[in-house]
């Protein structure tokens, strides 16, 4: 199983992007989390916020109510609503899911996507 991400590309800063995960196949086992996390160049991967499984969510900070995470109606699918962009904002974005097995040895997995770039213009 693979997560696909699209949405991501250049905009003004002031403007609106809306970034979406999904994954290649059925996920059957139990999804724990949902999460997106940023790198911008030269700085580590930083969480942005994430969804646990009964619709809790978290965001960092420097979020500052502008973004919003969401999920799909499928298992593992999550969603990014940016608003209020600013340069600070460009960065490669990736989704993360983690979960673990419904049956035994309930083992935990996690997935990472590919990334997609966002780029805020000043």
């Amino acid at each position: 199983v693979q997560l696909v991400e699209s949405g991501g590309g250049l905009v003004q800063s002031g403007g609106s992007l809306r970034l979406s995960c999904a994954a290649s196949e059925e996920i059957t086992s139990r999804v724990l989390v949902m999460a997106w996390y940023r790198q911008a160049p030269g700085k580590s991967r930083e969480l942005v916020a994430n969804i646990v499984s009964n619709g809790v969510t978290h965001y960092e900070g420097f979020v500052k109510g502008r973004f919003t995470v969401s999920r799909g109606s499928a298992e593992g699918s999550v969603s990014l609503q940016m608003t209020d962009l600013n340069p600070e904002d460009t960065a490669v974005y990736y989704c993360n899911v983690r979960g673990v097995q419904t049956q035994p040895p309930y083992t935990t997995w996690e997935l990472w996507g590919q990334g997609t770039q966002v780029t805020v213009s000043s």
